[in-house]
């Protein structure tokens, strides 16, 4: 089984509870003593994980940033479905997917997937090229989301689409220039929800395959959200939509 590495108290912390028999060991700043350690050392040692410590400079090195927060975990990845045919063949009721068009930064890769585990999306899909992959900062951003949303990345973004409009899930991008607000749209049916990149948004051919173009109305000086930010304000009011309707 091919083995990453999580960082952080709510990445490895969720690992645990989600799917404990993946953590192979966990390596712990042996400087900390506190009590979200020793939380976190009851956990490893209820599902019998072997916990090694050392020195912070270490998992500095191993994490590749300061930010682990003095915990990081060796797991092997864990059985989410990876490809879209597997991901609707398991679906029942509409499916709700969140589209990310070239997102770049894995923070706020790593918010998207929260949020979208949080509003119930079903799944996260991507492309491969121009976009941030699931990196150990996705993960930790994430909070444990990166091990119960599959993230699906695709060779070509355009072609998917394409292809979730044969599986009748209707594709609302987002984009400022929109006539409609998000308001207007329905998200009681198939919905995949396309988010264009921080800076540039959705590229040409993303916004053509789109059947429908909302945009999010902006109340003050600002004239867009974090991709991340709006990804939860249109996921939660496709929530809303979907629990008024039951």
């Amino acid at each position: 089984m091919k083995s990453k590495l999580l960082f952080g108290f709510h990445a490895v912390t969720a690992r645990l509870r989600h799917e404990a028999s993946s953590v192979e060991e966990i390596y712990i700043d042996s400087s900390r003593h506190d009590r979200r350690m020793q939380e976190l050392l009851r956990a490893a040692e209820a599902a019998k994980v072997r916990i090694i410590h050392v020195e912070g400079g270490r998992l500095d090195g191993m994490a590749g940033t300061r930010r682990h927060q003095g915990v990081v975990a060796k797991a092997g990845e864990i059985s989410l479905a990876r490809n879209l045919d597997e991901l609707l063949d398991a679906i029942s009721g509409p499916p709700l997917l969140l589209v990310l068009d070239g997102v770049t930064d894995p923070h706020n890769l790593g918010a998207c997937l929260r949020v979208a585990d949080g509003a119930g999306a079903h799944a996260v899909i991507a492309p491969k090229d121009r976009a941030v992959g699931l990196n150990a900062t996705a993960a930790k951003v994430a909070s444990g989301a990166a091990d119960t949303v599959p993230y699906i990345t695709v060779t070509n973004l355009a072609r998917t689409m394409r292809e979730l409009k044969e599986r009748d899930i209707w594709l609302t991008g987002t984009s400022d220039d929109a006539e409609k607000t998000l308001y207007e749209a329905d998200f009681k049916v198939p919905t995949a929800l396309v988010m264009g990149s921080e800076g540039e948004g959705m590229r040409r051919l993303t916004r053509e395959n789109c059947d429908l173009l909302v945009h999010i109305p902006m109340a003050g000086a600002v004239e867009s959200l974090n991709v991340s930010v709006a990804s939860g304000v249109c996921l939660y009011e496709a929530r809303r939509q979907r629990m008024a309707a039951s």
